[in-house]
């Protein structure tokens, strides 16, 4: 009876998780290792393979929502790719050596640090929300980081132009890096990049990191499967709720305006931030 409460508890946060993680673009792995280590008291180690894998599952059953409705950009997305994927490949690998040296609790404080530094650039795109600023340079036309979509919420068609695709770029390096060594799917930081780096709209950004993140998340969970760190008794029924939340969060995103979206974002960040830093000072 215990074992079969215990699944239920698990499932019913991996549902919160993806219905958040798909409608802020941070992919479910933000909610999900602050409930699986503050809340059931799973070693961070193995609550980062379970959220790897629920990452994988937010961005598959959100994903395909986001590009059938031209949300997402698979053409930035693509070209941002390569670099979060090499990232995510040496943050594995530097996980392997953290968890080895039990200094776990680093990375809670990590963790926490680069949620709450998030939030100043998010926090002052918020307040700008209704102006208009769309600034071109050399890598809009170079790299086409053009587009369009239908925005539900406004019943209108929404044209967009992203730029300097080149802090993009580094931006995704960093996030890779932090999937890996985190076991998130970064979405925090690739909102971050494309939101704040790239001067994309939110709900393009949102969709756009959603279908990001599952590539970036399979390269890191390869790495923490062969050490030992994804036990399906934990994932299983984390995945199975993060899949069903995130195809929810999928039809609420494009039916909510982009302010409310950047609006639970911060609000998001602010509260895992805090409670993964009290966490790594061993308050919490």
């Amino acid at each position: 009876m215990i074992i079969i409460l215990y699944f239920i508890a698990l499932l019913v946060a991996g549902l919160a998780a993806g219905i958040i993680g798909a409608m802020s673009g941070l992919g479910g792995g933000v909610v999900v290792i602050p409930v699986l280590t503050l809340l059931f008291g799973i070693p961070l180690e193995y609550a980062a393979g379970a959220s790897l894998v629920a990452t994988i599952a937010t961005s598959s059953g959100a994903a395909s929502a986001y590009v059938k409705d031209k949300l997402a950009n698979i053409r930035i997305g693509m070209s941002l790719e390569v670099a979060t994927t090499l990232g995510a490949i040496a943050g594995s690998l530097l996980a392997a050596y953290v968890y080895a040296h039990g200094i776990s609790s680093y990375l809670f404080i990590l963790f926490g640090v680069v949620l709450l530094v998030s939030l100043y650039p998010s926090f002052k795109k918020y307040r700008n929300a209704r102006r208009k600023n769309e600034i071109r340079d050399w890598t809009t036309q170079l790299f086409q980081l053009s587009g369009s979509y239908y925005d539900k919420a406004r019943k209108r068609v929404v044209r967009y132009s992203g730029s300097r695709w080149w802090l993009g770029e580094a931006v995704m390096a960093v996030a890779g890096l932090m999937s890996g060594l985190l076991g998130i799917g970064s979405g925090v930081l690739k909102v971050m990049g494309m939101d704040w780096g790239m001067r994309l709209p939110m709900k393009v950004t949102t969709a756009t990191s959603n279908f990001m993140i599952g590539v970036t998340a399979a390269t890191g969970s390869a790495i923490y499967w062969e050490l030992g760190y994804i036990q399906p008794f934990i994932a299983a029924p984390v995945v199975v709720g993060i899949l069903i939340g995130a195809y929810i969060g999928s039809i609420l995103l494009d039916r909510t305006r982009g302010r409310n979206i950047r609006m639970l974002f911060l609000v998001v960040l602010g509260i895992v931030g805090i409670e993964m830093m009290l966490r790594g000072f061993g308050v919490a």
